[in-house]
């Protein structure tokens, strides 16, 4: 395990001036944020300085208050707070406002603005991962959370002809349909056959949880050659549904891209400046590494 400041480039010592960021949630010890965002300083060479904030439930209200009066320089939202926290912004970007969720909160002035990186971090993995584009393709998305309906509204945004929601529960495949507009309808795990992209935005199969032996709703053993399966889940690295998947013939991106994009969006937010996601990718491997090292896989 590491500290969050990483072996490389060295970030400036801290002082009273250094810059501060964080992650707020419940638990939060076990957040990469930190980590990622540590490293980008230190390759960057700036004051910041990343922490993690353990904020119990229902106190996501006082903790914006905090940041206000401390002046810090901006947050990662996780769970559970990220409902409440779009409740107290000064304004929310559009994304976030159609998500009703908020993971980045940024300065703008004296403005707490909310905004939502899961999309844009998710679609920047399918890039770097298996050089996807949506635009004009058919995607399944298995799962109706808070991180579906991210992925659900960035692949329609992104041009997607079609996005189906395979959820257990058909009201609320619904409601995360609904977030693609007239491009999003509910539909069943016969929907796979044919789709170019098949994601897994469920915990199942999550290392370390009771979902850990857990298959998702569709079936790896459906997919194939010329199919994209993407998983959100990234402890472990490969889920026992990607594996299946590139056994099968598919081209497989596992969670950590989403992470590790999505906290490069949320840098630039804070900061204006390029995140240097090499080195971002560079210190969540070897983190990652040593996590399932020390689970014994």
């Amino acid at each position: 395990m590491t500290d969050g400041l990483v072996s490389g480039p060295v970030r400036p010592a801290l002082s009273a001036a250094t810059r501060v960021v964080g992650v707020m949630g419940d638990p939060v010890a076990h957040s990469l944020s930190p980590l990622l965002h540590n490293a980008a300083f230190a390759t960057l060479g700036v004051d910041w300085v990343s922490v993690g904030f353990p904020v119990p439930d229902g106190h996501a209200a006082a903790a914006v208050a905090g940041l206000r009066a401390l002046g810090i320089a901006g947050l990662s939202v996780t769970m559970p707070h990220k409902a409440a926290v779009a409740a107290v912004m000064d304004r929310l970007t559009p994304v976030a406002e159609s998500l009703g969720a908020v993971n980045c909160i940024a300065r703008d002035g004296d403005a707490l603005v909310g905004d939502n990186t899961d999309g844009a971090g998710f679609l920047a993995s399918l890039r770097r991962g298996a050089g996807f584009d949506p635009a004009g393709r058919r995607a399944v998305v298995i799962g109706a959370g808070g991180a579906a309906r991210a992925v659900v509204l960035a692949l329609a945004d992104a041009g997607a002809a079609e996005v189906v929601v395979v959820n257990r529960s058909p009201d609320r495949a619904a409601a995360a349909a609904a977030v693609a507009g007239d491009r999003g309808r509910v539909g069943t795990p016969d929907d796979t056959d044919g789709a170019d992209l098949v994601v897994n935005a469920t915990p199942a199969g999550m290392g370390g949880t009771a979902t850990a032996t857990v298959a998702p709703l569709v079936d790896a053993d459906r997919l194939g050659p010329d199919q994209v399966a993407a998983d959100l889940v990234y402890h472990p690295l490969v889920t026992p549904w990607l594996s299946r998947a590139a056994e099968q013939g598919a081209t497989v991106v596992g969670g950590l891209g989403m992470l590790v994009h999505q906290a490069a969006v949320q840098l630039e937010r804070w900061t204006g400046q390029p995140a240097p996601v090499e080195a971002m990718w560079e210190a969540a491997l070897r983190e990652a590494a040593a996590r399932e090292a020390a689970a014994g896989r």
